[in-house]
């Protein structure tokens, strides 16, 4: 009888994975995102350890929003002071801070505690076609359109 696969932090391998986001759809972008720092795309996916692999999005400024998305989409915030409550559309967002768009799909998928807080960390998203992180030989991911 064979037993049960747990992976701990001692048997993860970790990969890098450059995405490229110019054309993505911005939900189905984030979910295959979201699956890939979770590590759920291995087979050794073990639900309480952070299994995940690193991913870094270039071109985040030029992620697509479907139907009236771009102008409906509201992104709130909230100073804590009362009447403090901020909007700001998902086309402002992309004029301001494109990065913060996938960065908050992503981060909306993953788990809500320390798990997920460390899974978001693996998480690189930058504006325009270049980044950083050269030395550690990212594999390009394609993702679907």
């Amino acid at each position: 009888m064979s037993k049960t696969y747990m992976a701990n932090k001692n048997t993860i391998e970790r990969k890098w994975f450059v995405v490229d986001a110019e054309g993505a759809v911005l939900g189905r972008l984030s979910t295959e995102i979201a699956a890939i720092l979770r590590g759920k795309h291995k087979p050794s996916f073990t639900p309480h350890v952070d299994c995940g692999d690193y991913v870094i999005v270039i071109n985040a400024e030029k992620v697509v929003l479907t139907g009236n998305k771009l102008y409906d989409k509201i992104y709130y915030r909230h100073s804590g002071y009362s009447g403090g409550l901020k909007k700001r559309t998902a086309a402002e967002m992309l004029n301001r801070q494109p990065q913060k768009v996938l960065e908050k799909a992503i981060k909306g998928m993953l788990p809500k505690n320390k798990l997920g807080d460390a899974m978001y960390r693996k998480l690189y998203v930058y504006v325009g076609p270049d980044h950083p992180h050269q030395a550690q030989k990212p594999e390009e991911l394609k993702v679907r359109r």
